[in-house]
């Protein structure tokens, strides 16, 4: 389940880039930048309502499961329609379809994966990571796939993802049955808990609060180099000194070591959950963030080439120290009957609020401020304001979230 969920992401994300801006196949005037921060933001519009949505559903009303594999049914019939799609309009609606049915899927794979951990009684926080792994090999294998098949720049890579996309559907209604901790015939809950909103009462908090906050200031970080970083290897294809370069032929491939970084970093959550609490955790990713977007900054295929591979190693700790690991921390400390819509409020506010903000906010950014005379990108200049924008979270994050760390509680999940 985690490989193929990650590998119908992997197909596409990384290289719509090279796609949208494919000169040969797109009018650019009318294929722009602008209408492609646009796109981006439909992962993020999608994340808003669904992934709670589909959380409150899968609480009270569907078998996790099921709902699961309906979604990923769907959302292929969109990927393989896009193929056949030329107008950019008509285009963003049906990837926005598309991620309507994706999005939530991400949230429901750790709620289907811890349901069925649990029910065997394992430790989540030391058999979860080495399970959502294969997520990552899984968007691996996708990228390369893409690459290696000289996809990056055509619409193939929509049927690569739509195809897996089916296959996992299908796959879902063959998993261990995940039935909704709630009964909808139970007449003693209140409204709020009927429609599953109870896990909005988790913002009252101050401390549950501050971490949905900046968990949403830190998701608009999450699909920048998701959004750019193919396409700013593949720009120094207009340089001279670099065209011929293997960073600018197997672009897909370089970027992949942020995914192989991932692995690594995913079998570590563990060890430094345990030792240096949530608190440190999240402010090791965000660093890692700041470390990401500055080293692109000044990166390039020649001599400066091994800010390019550092960048892409830092990426795995930046991303599964704050992703993975935060979704572990709400498990945790919310209480069962709430898991799946509070894993899809965490879901909201990074790849939903968090994902809007950082869509629209970098292609107006781009657009007005690092775009040149001649059409091209000030690449220095976009990853600067990136990182300076990771390192001003970073540093509020660490001055107002307070959180007392208990190694000895790590693992145990409430009832």
């Amino acid at each position: 389940m985690s490989f193929l969920q990650f590998f119908v992401w992997g197909a596409w994300l990384i290289t719509i880039y090279n796609f949208w801006f494919n000169k040969e196949i797109h009018d650019l005037t009318v294929w722009t930048g602008v209408k492609f921060g646009a796109l981006f933001s439909t992962l993020g519009v999608s994340s808003l309502i669904m992934p709670a949505l589909t959380g409150i559903i899968a609480d009270r009303w569907i078998r996790a499961e099921r709902l699961y594999g309906i979604l990923h049914v769907l959302g292929a019939i969109a990927l393989l329609l896009l193929p056949s799609v030329n107008d950019p309009d008509t285009f963003f609606w049906i990837v926005f379809t598309a991620m309507i049915c994706y999005m939530p899927t991400i949230s429901l794979s750790n709620s289907v994966a811890y349901t069925i951990l649990k029910g065997n009684n394992f430790d989540l926080i030391k058999v979860f990571p080495p399970i959502r792994v294969w997520g990552t090999v899984g968007f691996i294998i996708a990228m390369w796939t893409t690459n290696l098949t000289g996809n990056k720049e055509s619409a193939n890579q929509f049927y690569i993802a739509g195809i897996a996309a089916v296959i996992l559907g299908i796959y879902a209604f063959m998993l261990p049955a995940c039935p909704p901790p709630h009964s909808k015939d139970d007449k003693s809950s209140s409204f709020l808990t009927t429609i599953g909103f109870d896990a909005f009462r988790l913002l009252a908090d101050y401390k549950m609060f501050l971490f949905f906050a900046f968990s949403m200031l830190l998701g608009a970080a999450l699909q920048l180099t998701n959004m750019y970083g193919d396409g700013y290897l593949s720009s120094f294809a207009e340089n001279d000194l670099y065209k011929d370069s293997l960073v600018v032929k197997y672009s897909t491939v370089i970027m992949s070591i942020s995914q192989i970084s991932e692995t690594l970093f995913i079998l570590a959550i563990p060890f430094f959950l345990k030792r240096f609490g949530i608190k440190q955790v999240m402010l090791m990713s965000m660093f890692a963030w700041v470390l990401r977007f500055g080293l692109f900054a000044y990166g390039d295929p020649g001599a400066g080439v091994w800010m390019i591979i550092v960048s892409c190693i830092v990426y795995g700790m930046a991303f599964d120290f704050f992703n993975i690991s935060g979704s572990l921390f709400v498990e945790t400390v919310v209480e069962a009957k709430i898991r799946s819509s509070a894993q899809g409020l965490f879901m909201m506010m990074t790849n939903g609020i968090g994902a809007v903000i950082g869509s629209f906010g970098s292609g107006l950014l781009i657009s007005e401020y690092y775009t040149n005379s001649d059409n091209s990108w000030d690449w220095t200049g976009i990853w600067l304001s990136f990182a300076i924008y990771a390192l001003i979270v970073a540093v509020l994050f660490a001055a107002l979230f307070r959180h007392k760390h208990e190694p000895e509680k790590i693992g145990e999940v409430k009832h």
